[in-house]
């Protein structure tokens, strides 16, 4: 399922290629996050002309609205959505995190309060499963559970314990069925070296199609995070891809493609597009700021999107002030296109040995303003 296709001799970079049942994913690759089975703004043909070879969706939200039973009599969510690429559902895990009044976890799953009606709906990590089995994703994550940063140790072992039992009772559920489709386990732990590695352990010894880190990125020093990231890959097997989720910034995704990670996702490039913030080779950009009001040169010269080859800065700043949905539109377009065009930039620097002058090149403009 998952092919190493170079590596780079200057880091623990590779290339690779992740086989599903609805096309290859070249690695390192970015999932643009499509929650409800949609980028926002953008319709799929204009996400797939952008270069995105797969879409995260996520199951807990699907499963609320509109519900499993009209999926599944659509033909499934690719039939569903219409999208004929990969698909990678999250599993609901993150909404225990960020849902955490509307929940109470249990050894046996999670109790949630619907946000949409106030509705109590109790999941296990076998219905989880079931859940994804029955949306027909190529990728599916088990249910898992992670504490805030900072953490009490004692709250932080009990994550790690409990993400490792309900990923035992996910994969168990799993093998079971007949399907195409993939589970990869989700490595508990945050930055606490001990707990990590025992997370890692625990997943191996299960088996996995593929190994995520989780719990990450959410206000750990930056230092802590690198060296946790460093020390899962190198105890990870090297044979199936490594997923950090939620990770955005750019200077961050490279520094992780050097220490080995394959996979990403966020939604830092389309929810910034529609609040006005924009990235560009130069640095980010506020459309919003009265100096672009009479600007008119493209959001980024360097740029080859349609965003850029068509409209001023002053006219995107016009339609952000005037809240017309096209801003959303073209923002979103242009995001996009540049973070999967980093991407594509970065397989072609690991087929080079040049990831480190590209990553010179960008990291140093990332937190600049245009």
């Amino acid at each position: 399922m998952f092919e190493i296709k170079a590596e780079s001799e200057k880091s623990l970079a590779r290339l690779g290629i992740i086989h599903t049942a609805h096309g290859p994913i070249q690695t390192p690759a970015f999932a643009p996050v499509g929650s409800q089975g949609t980028i926002k703004a953008l319709p799929h043909l204009m996400v797939k002309e952008l270069g995105a070879q797969l879409m995260l969706i996520n199951a807990y939200h699907l499963f609320l609205r509109p519900g499993i039973e009209v999926i599944q009599k659509m033909g499934g969510v690719h039939s569903f959505i219409s999208w004929d690429k990969p698909l990678l559902s999250d599993s609901g895990g993150y909404q225990i995190y960020s849902l955490s009044p509307l929940v109470k976890v249990k050894q046996e799953g999670v109790r949630f309060s619907s946000h949409l009606d106030g509705d109590k709906i109790f999941v296990t990590p076998k219905d989880i499963v079931d859940i994804q089995l029955k949306l027909g994703t190529d990728i599916m994550m088990p249910l898992d559970y992670f504490v805030p940063y900072p953490y009490e140790k004692q709250d932080l072992a009990e994550a790690v314990s409990l993400t490792s039992k309900w990923a035992r009772l996910s994969r168990e559920h799993f093998l079971k069925q007949n399907t195409s489709q993939q589970l990869w386990g989700i490595t508990q732990g945050s930055i606490e070296w001990e707990f990590r590695k025992k997370s890692i352990q625990e997943l191996m010894e299960i088996g996995f199609d593929g190994y995520a880190l989780g719990g990450l990125g959410i206000g750990e020093p930056k230092t802590q995070f690198f060296e946790t990231v460093q020390k899962s890959t190198s105890l990870l097997p090297k044979d199936k891809p490594r997923y950090l989720m939620g990770i955005g910034y750019i200077k961050d995704i490279i520094r992780a493609v050097e220490l080995g990670v394959d996979f990403f996702d966020c939604v830092l490039p389309t929810r910034n597009a529609r609040n006005g913030t924009l990235f560009t080779s130069k640095g980010r950009l506020v459309i919003k700021n009265k100096k672009y009001e009479k600007d008119p040169r493209p959001l980024d010269k360097d740029c080859d999107c349609y965003t850029c080859r068509h409209f001023s800065r002053s006219y995107l700043r016009h339609l952000y002030e005037r809240s017309e949905i096209s801003s959303s539109i073209l923002n979103t377009i242009h995001n996009l296109y540049f973070y999967l065009d980093i991407f594509h930039k970065i397989r072609q620097a690991i087929q080079t040995n040049s990831l480190d002058r590209l990553k010179k090149k960008i990291t140093n403009k990332e937190e600049n303003e245009s």
